[in-house]
């Protein structure tokens, strides 16, 4: 069997938690909307028993725009090289960031140490992937998703990935921050 390929009891799993992903978010969004953003607390978002990260990010962007990087493999090649993994993306040989737009499709980043398949993609408002990184065995993936919130001219990024490898939570929490919201507000503060 090709070890790109889900398992049925991973995609079932992945599914099955995609309605209360999107449920705990629109719950948590309407608890937050009348509170500020406040800064990552020390866990970076990690769950006290390590079997998931839930994280909530404002950015500086309309929903549109925020999908369309997180969904174009050019623009997110653009968001890599503004993080610490640059020398994954600029390594001789890496293979470049592809994306693919359509639900069941594939994505590679970072190199090659990120690789996964579309499992929800809702424009402008929500991406689910099985998420694979190079570390774990061939058939362990776990679930990203990010939910797009409307927040005025800004962006409320939900954001929870389950499923993966016990330890690997302490290392993947700080990893978001890093490779993916902090570069991802440089790249859109130097587009606006």
């Amino acid at each position: 069997m090709n070890s790109n390929l889900i398992s049925r009891r991973t995609m079932t799993i992945g599914i099955a938690a995609i309605p209360a992903c999107l449920g705990l978010a629109a719950q948590a969004w309407g608890q937050s909307k009348k509170a500020t953003a406040a800064a990552p607390s020390a866990g970076q978002g990690l769950s006290h028993t390590a079997e998931g990260i839930h994280q909530e990010i404002s950015i500086n962007a309309r929903r549109e725009r925020v999908y369309r990087v997180l969904t174009d493999s050019e623009q997110f090649r653009q968001v890599m090289l503004l993080g610490p993994a640059k020398e994954l993306v600029t390594a001789p040989g890496a293979p470049p960031a592809r994306i693919s737009q359509a639900v069941g499709g594939t994505f590679t980043l970072f190199g090659g140490i990120i690789t996964g398949q579309q499992l929800v993609l809702h424009p402008n408002e929500s991406i689910v992937q099985a998420w694979h990184d190079s570390s774990w065995r061939s058939n362990e993936f776990s679930i990203a998703s990010f939910v797009l919130l409307e927040d005025g001219q800004r962006t409320k990024l939900m954001f929870d990935h389950r499923g993966f490898p016990d330890g690997a939570g302490a290392h993947l929490a700080p990893g978001w921050y890093l490779n993916y919201w902090d570069p991802l507000a440089k790249f859109l503060a130097a587009a606006a």
